[in-house]
Order: C-alpha cells, then structure tokens, then sequence
C-alpha cells in the first residue's frame, strides 16, 4: 500500500471517531499530517476536530492557512464558516460561508449553515431562501428513509420507534422533529405536534414544510390570527405557491375577511389554472359569501382541469339545492370506475354518487353508495367510542349538584354568548341564523375557544392527557374561573367586529362543557339544537365532513355517540333544571314564530319580526348548511330518512327507545337571560 492509501485509509477510521470522540479523532489527524504534511482533508478534520473540541480560534487559524493553497474549496469555505461562527465571528462566517454555497449550489449543509447565520443577523427574508435550498437539496439517511416508510404505511408505533433512536444520536434533526410531529397529527395529539413543530423551527426557522405543516395544524384549531404571520413568512419566499396561498384564504375566511379571501384566491387560480384544488377551494369561498352561481361554475372549471376530482365533485353535491344531471352521474360512475380503491377521490365519489341517487329516488342504490363511501373514509381515522363515553362520563361525575351548589355565586355578570351545543346537521345552523338576524345579536362562525381553555386545563404527569380534564376545573378557585372567563371574552373579541351587546358561539361539540360554561357565564344563554335521532343520525351519515365529526361513518358508532349526547344533556336537565334551553328542529319548521318567541324570551331578547326573516340576511355562513339558511322554511328534509329506513337496522338498534321517547323536553327553561343564574 503506498503512503498516500495508506493515509486515506486512516484518514477514513478518524473521521467515523469525529462525532463519538474528536479528540481520538484530532490525535489521528495529526499522525497523518506527520506522514503526509500536505495532506488537505487531514487538514480539514483536524480542524473539524478543534472546533468541536470547543478550540474555534485554532480550527480557524489551520483553515485559514489551508485557504491559501485551496482558494476554491467548498467543503474548506464550510468548515471555515463553521470555526467563525464557534467563534462569534459571525461577519466573517457569513461570508465563508456565502462563499461556500457560491463554489458548490449543491452543498447542501452548506445552504443550512447559512441560513442559521441570517437568521442570528436578522436577516429573515434571505435566511427563508437558503433553508429553502437545504431543503431541496437535503436527503434522508437511511434511518429517516425507514422511518418514512413506516410512516406513509401508517406503522406509527415503528415509525415513532426509528425516529426517537435517531434523535438520540442526532439530537435536534428537524427532519425526525417533523416526522414525529406528523405523527402527533395522525394521533390527533395536536399539542404534542405543536410542540413538535414548534422545536423543529427553534432550530431551524427557515424550515418551510415545518412552518407550513404548524400553519395548517393551527388553521385546524381556528386559531387564525396565529396562522396569518407563518403563511406570510412563507409567501414572502414563494409568493405564488398556491398551497400557501390557500392558507392565508382560509385565514382571512376565519378571521371574518371572506371577501378578501375570495380576490386572494381569485388571483392564485389565475396564476395556477391547472391546479384544481385551487379551484375548489375557490369556490368554497364563492359558496359561503352566497355565489352559488358562480361557485358551480368554478367546480365545473375543477373538473373541466382534472375531470376525476372527487372533491369537486362532492363539493356539488354540498350544494343542497343543486341536483347532478344524467350525464353528471355518468361521469361519476365512469371516474369511479377508474379510480384507485381507497382513494380520496374514491370516498368523494361515493358521497356524491350518493346525493346524486337520491335526487333521483334510487334510494336503495344511494344507499349503497354512501355505504361504500363511509367504509372507506372510516379506515382513514382514528375514532374510539370508549374513550367518548369515558370521558363524558367522567365530565358528569365531576358536574353535580353538589359541585354547583358549592359554587352558586361564582361566575360573572356577562351573558354575551349565545351557546348552541348539540349535534350536526340538527338544525343548528338554522338557529345561528335566526338569532343572528336580530339587531342585538352578532354571528360569529364555529368557535374553537372553549374548547381551548379545555385544552389549557390539561394536567397531570402527561401533558394533553384527556383524562386529566374535567377533573382539573374542580381544582380552580372563584378568581381563576372568572379569569378564564375573561380570557374567553377577550379571546371573541375579534369576531364581533359591530359591536353588538350578544353573539353567537355555535361549537355543537361543547355539549361536553356546559358544566364548564356554567361556571364561567351562569348567566349565559345555552340552546341544546335537537332532531330526530334518525333524521339526525342519517344526515350526518350521509354527509363526508372536512375534519372531526370522526363517529359518523359507522351507523353504530353514530348511534352511540348520539345516545352518549342525550344522556349527557339529559344528566344537566338533572342537575341544573331548566338551564339548557330545548329547540327540536321538527316544531321550529313547524311553528316558526312560536318556537321564536319562546328562544328569545330565553336568551332575554325582545321579539323582532325580521329573525322570521333569517334567508334575507346577508351575513356569511360558513357551514355546509349555507345554501339551505339563505331559503325560507321548509319541511321536506325532515322525514327524509324513512326512504332509508330499510337500511338503518344497525343504527336504530343502537339508538334503543330514544327513537320512541323522541321528542324529550328538558324541564321548563328558567326565565331569561337577566334573571338566570343565581
């Protein structure tokens, strides 16, 4: 072996001890160099070495030399950054390190390094851009790759396993962070991927999928006003990126700007008009601002652009009022034909074909169909109905009568929200829009922020752990619940830009938290929106939801969430008589002004003619029920569900008597709004 193999051969053996021991790994460096003087990677490590011995000044001063010699070294300039900025030099590691990526685009450690030196000087914008190329030109080790594997084979466990053995060697990897953040997501963990996410750009603050991944995991919360300033960071790199750009739309939307959503996404369409998401989504907005015209047309433009959309198509059939024609159904049943199995596009196809159907009073056919289309959305999420139960039933043994006896003075004066609880598709929004339309009260959209504080009130040995709530609110003082009732009003504050004395909160799924709200607003206005458990039960099966409705496509695991309601409702009719105000949505259809007056007199409101009046009002729905809201009363849709009544078996075994006891009137409301509460 000549000298020079022999050299790189031991060159090759110090730089494996670099990470693990880089004192073994210097000592070996400078053998060689005694054998070899002039040898430049010996060079290199030793003074790789130095600087991760915590000796920056000498790891310049060997690179410094070696520069001379090697003027047009990457790998030299990068270690040479790397020593200066060790060293607080960060001027002078800037440049090396411009210099490095300058001589080789495609390092990307390189890209990565800068882009942390910007960040340290300030300079954002430019520190965004080279992340940006660390990331295009980054690739997974072999760990990351496995893991990935896993991961897109939903093995969370493994995945999770891989990616925790690589942070222990490589602590901080964004990569791992990210992945582990994904998995949080699937989990529906949404803390810990917070947390997650949140580390990822600690390190690494010109991360864009991270950044973009936290923007989308915060839009889920409705927490809009936090997603606004990551999307912008984002599109002040990639300014046409229409994902981003569909993100700040969505933020806008929520945040009460759904005009201005409408131009933003009116342009990024232009910009993309081969991107039918875009064009959906575009037509979200044209929907929920009352466009229904020009809405249709833009999903036909979807599918003009990708004729197998399924979301295009499903978005249609959302449009309650629109009816698919026969060559519409043909074009379906020819996409469906040849889609993927379990597609996406599959399951909206399958909804759609659905609505289609029944339009045309093929009900056994449609049945079929929206069967197929809940089977398979169901094998895409995580419901467990044990934990459902669990959970209320330990929210009711905490909220008894001796809980709120205890605490009969506490809570403020406020009565500003309206809450409506319940499940979908009962009516609900029907009732926002009513109330909405009176000149007291201000509609807002679905409102996150109860369950929120919820959320906040997470302790215990694991941080987020569901069981932990209610039991922590039994813990708090008088001060601090009316701090968090504070928090909340502070929190709503953005959605009620008129000003006016009420609004209202319609989260159906804070059923689960009267106990809670009580103790905030005793005084408060709580509205239980009720249907018939089957008009109810196969509206909500029928219909494929964007995200979080997950025990609605099982008919069992549907009519066990909707008894799991009613028993709740039913416990604080117990405990709290007359606090919960009871709207069945069959007598509102039947007796308008009179179920109108009795709401109003509950929620201390005076009769206003116009709230009779709801389509006429212009305000922006944002609910799938948007189309149905802007058109006068009609009694139709309600017995809908006997066309179905053959193939309801499974949830009318599961829904037992509360089909026969149906409609249950909680005992009588107690006054309204101004006398409530004490």
């Amino acid at each position: 072996m000549t000298p020079d193999a022999s050299a790189d051969l031991e060159l090759v053996r110090a730089a494996q001890l670099l990470e693990s021991d880089p004192a073994a790994a210097a000592r070996r460096a400078a053998g060689i160099l005694a054998g070899s003087p002039g040898h430049p990677e010996a060079h290199l490590l030793l003074a790789a070495a130095h600087r991760k011995l915590g000796d920056p000044a000498a790891a310049a001063t060997v690179l410094e030399t070696l520069t001379r010699t090697r003027p047009d070294s990457a790998l030299l300039q990068l270690e040479l950054g790397r020593a200066y900025a060790a060293g607080g030099r960060c001027g002078e590691a800037l440049a090396a390190l411009r210099r490095a990526v300058a001589l080789d685009a495609g390092i990307a450690d390189g890209w990565r390094d800068l882009a942390a030196q910007l960040f340290a000087a300030g300079e954002t914008a430019e520190g965004d851009a080279a992340y940006a190329h660390y990331e295009r030109l980054a690739r997974d080790p072999p760990a990351l790759a496995d893991a990935r594997v896993a991961l897109a084979a939903n093995r969370l466990e493994a995945a999770e396993a891989m990616l925790l053995r690589w942070l222990e060697q490589v602590p901080h990897d964004v990569v791992a962070l990210r992945m582990l953040a994904n998995i949080a997501s699937r989990r529906d963990d949404e803390a810990e991927a917070e947390r997650r996410l949140t580390e990822c750009l600690e390190h690494a603050p010109g991360y864009a999928g991270a950044r973009y991944d936290l923007a989308q995991l915060l839009d889920v919360q409705h927490r809009s006003s936090e997603v606004l300033p990551l999307v912008e960071r984002l599109l002040a790199v990639d300014p046409r990126n229409i994902d981003y750009l569909s993100l700040k739309a969505q933020a806008l939307r929520l945040l009460g700007s759904s005009h201005q959503a409408v131009a933003l996404m009116e342009q990024a369409v232009a910009d993309h008009p081969g991107e039918d998401r875009g064009w959906v989504r575009y037509g979200h907005l044209l929907r929920e601002v009352g466009e229904q015209a020009r809405a249709i047309e833009v999903y036909r433009r979807a599918l003009q652009v990708r004729p197998g959309s399924g979301p295009a198509y499903s978005s249609l059939a959302n449009l309650k009022t629109f009816r698919f024609s026969a060559s519409d159904r043909a074009a379906m049943q020819e996409q469906l034909s040849r889609s993927a199995p379990r597609s996406a596009d599959r399951i909206h196809l399958e909804f759609a074909l659905g609505k289609a159907l029944e339009d045309e009073g093929q009900f056994e056919a449609s049945f079929q169909h929206y069967s197929r289309g809940n089977e398979l959305h169901r094998a895409t999420i995580r419901h467990d109905p044990d934990a459902v139960t669990a959970q209320l039933e330990r929210t009711k043994s905490v909220y008894t009568q001796g809980f709120f006896a205890a605490r009969s003075e506490w809570g403020g004066e406020r009565a500003d929200p309206i809450f409506i609880v319940g499940m979908p598709r009962s009516g609900s929004t029907l009732l926002e829009q009513i109330l909405a339309t009176h000149s007291q009260v201000e509609g807002t959209r679905e409102l996150t922020d109860i369950p929120t504080l919820a959320l906040q009130l997470r302790s215990g040995p694991n941080v987020g752990e569901p069981a932990q709530y209610p039991r922590a609110v039994a813990a708090l003082g008088r001060r601090e619940i009316e701090g968090l009732a504070a928090r909340y009003l502070s929190r709503t504050q953005i959605y009620r830009p008129a000003g006016k004395p009420r609004f209202v909160d319609k989260m159906l799924g804070n059923f689960s938290h009267v106990g809670f709200i009580q103790l905030m607003f005793p005084r408060a206005a709580i509205i239980d929106a009720r249907r018939h458990p089957l008009g109810c039960g196969f509206s909500c099966y029928k219909q494929l939801f964007g995200r979080g409705i997950n025990f609605s496509y099982d008919l069992e695991e549907l009519g066990r969430y909707y008894r799991d309601y009613v028993g709740h409702m039913e416990h604080f009719d117990a405990v709290l008589p007359g606090r919960v105000y009871r709207v069945h949505y069959e007598r509102l259809v039947d007796d308008p002004e009179g179920e109108l007056r009795g709401l109003l007199d509950y929620c201390g409101l005076p009769f206003e003619e116009r709230c009779l009046r709801f389509y006429e009002n212009p305000r922006i729905v944002q609910t799938i029920s948007s189309e149905q809201v802007r058109q006068p009363l009609y009694s139709e849709s309600i017995d809908q569900w006997r066309n179905y009544e053959p193939w309801l078996a499974r949830l009318k075994e599961t829904l037992g008597d509360l089909v026969q006891r149906y409609p249950v009137a909680p005992p009588a409301a107690r006054g309204s709004t101004s006398d409530r509460g004490r």
